[in-house]
């Protein structure tokens, strides 16, 4: 006679300890996705480092437009033959904070000019267009920046920068 031992039929305990193991997986894995969660950036933080895209097409030459970029002006400006040839002819030793035009355009995109429109001596936003240079002109404490966005007279430190930016087309860029 055989008889039968409690691993050939699965008894009530058997199921007891899996159910429990069940609950305690559920409940800890409940217990640790908040904890996880709360690690990650909140939708807003993500946004204000998020790459942005400017369509290039509506901005006339000549013209400029004040884009925002992680909290940031941009000013990106679409530079006439006249402005891309004053800011080219400069000789570059006389420049406060020296560098080439070449430097702060893209190659064979010479006419875009995509600067951080924040004044490097005090933070104030600079007015375009203005100045003796035509290029952008910081009213609170006289900082004067040519078509390059090159410091050319003022207390102003240095160059407006430059943002990291790719051309995604001929007619559109993407900041960041």
């Amino acid at each position: 006679m055989t008889t039968a031992s409690s691993a050939d039929h699965p008894t009530r305990r058997d199921f007891l300890y899996v159910a429990t193991g069940a609950v305690a997986a559920v409940g800890a894995a409940a217990t640790v996705w908040p904890l996880v969660s709360q690690m990650n950036p909140d939708a807003s933080t993500i946004a204000a480092g998020a790459p942005i895209e400017v369509d290039l097409t509506p901005i006339a030459e000549g013209q400029d437009i004040k884009v925002f970029w992680r909290g940031k002006p941009i000013y990106i400006s679409h530079r006439t033959k006249k402005q891309i040839e004053a800011a080219q002819n400069v000789p570059v030793a006389s420049l406060p904070d020296p560098q080439p035009d070449s430097a702060r355009v893209k190659a064979g995109h010479d006419q875009w000019l995509v600067v951080v429109g924040i004044c490097t001596h005090l933070g104030c936003i600079p007015i375009a267009h203005e100045g003796a240079y035509d290029g952008f002109f910081c009213p609170c404490h006289g900082s004067v920046y040519d078509t390059s966005g090159r410091i050319r007279q003022g207390p102003a430190p240095s160059n407006l920068p430059v943002p990291p930016y790719t051309f995604v087309s001929d007619t559109k860029i993407q900041i960041g």
